[in-house]
């Protein structure tokens, strides 16, 4: 996969996961933040923490770490096929 194909394809999986069930679309910045951070970050527990942290900054809520990092392993499978 393309490395441009992958972003978006990254993206809409981060606007899909919805994980204060606001309704897909409901989150604008947050998608981009994310997977900005999935090219900083290789460990998923890392990138876990990090979504975790996106998320709690503008929603001032905490999510499950274990729901990040499932988002973070999904993510990283997606970018190494992308590099491969």
């Amino acid at each position: 996969m393309e490395e441009s194909r992958a972003v978006q394809h990254m993206i809409d999986i981060v606007k899909k996961w919805d994980p204060f069930a606001q309704g897909e679309g409901f989150y604008e910045t947050e998608p981009v933040d994310v997977v900005r951070a999935v090219y900083l970050f290789d460990d998923s527990l890392i990138l876990g923490k990090e979504i975790q942290a996106i998320y709690e900054i503008s929603f001032d809520q905490n999510l499950d770490l274990s729901e990040c990092v499932k988002l973070a392993e999904e993510l990283l499978a997606i970018k190494e096929q992308s590099t491969c």
